[in-house]
């Protein structure tokens, strides 16, 4: 669906409900995937990255996520191990997806470059907006081939955004890290 100005009040609401149980000084919060840049059409699922320093700090707060509504997702372990996944809620539609990495990590990082790089770089925005919507039309029920055909274009432009930004920090923070024309 086209860009909803609504989604950056949503992850707001969300990140609210995770710092209330996941501490700053343990664990960080990002807005990622495409409902994190403005004006990119996306489907209405806010996706959400919880940064911790380990796997298991993530795996200790499964039942602390699950009394606030996130439903951990076990089976997708196994096709990405660096990642916990979770769902909001349990039942369809869902309003979030929860991915839980370590901060600092490939997952993070890919991540973190590739929103950056589509928030700063309208070129990079415009070929991924038309990718986007031409796989849509192509696999209108499958999410899984629509993913698996983005997936070059997504690595091209998160390699792309690591050559251009040798001297970025390991763990981006903000957009405020985001140079023009990266």
């Amino acid at each position: 669906m086209p860009y909803a100005p609504v989604w950056p009040s949503q992850f707001a609401s969300i990140e609210r409900q995770l710092a209330a149980v996941c501490p700053k000084s343990e664990f960080k919060i990002e807005h990622i995937g495409s409902t994190a840049v403005p004006g990119m059409a996306a489907k209405p699922i806010i996706d959400v990255m919880l940064g911790a320093l380990s796997l298991a700090a993530i795996e200790a707060k499964v039942d602390t996520l699950a009394a606030i509504g996130f439903h951990y997702v076990p089976a997708f372990n196994a096709e990405m191990p660096m990642r916990r996944y979770f769902v909001l809620p349990v039942t369809h539609p869902r309003l979030a997806h929860l991915h839980a990495v370590v901060q600092g990590g490939m997952f993070w990082c890919d991540h973190l470059l590739f929103r950056d790089a589509l928030r700063c770089n309208p070129e990079l925005f415009r070929a991924y907006a038309v990718l986007k919507q031409e796989l849509a039309e192509k696999f209108p029920d499958d999410s899984w081939a629509y993913a698996a055909a983005k997936s070059a274009f997504v690595q091209t432009a998160v390699n792309h955004a690591r050559m251009t930004e040798e001297q970025r920090p390991t763990v981006i923070d903000t957009m405020a890290d985001c140079k023009p024309g990266a």
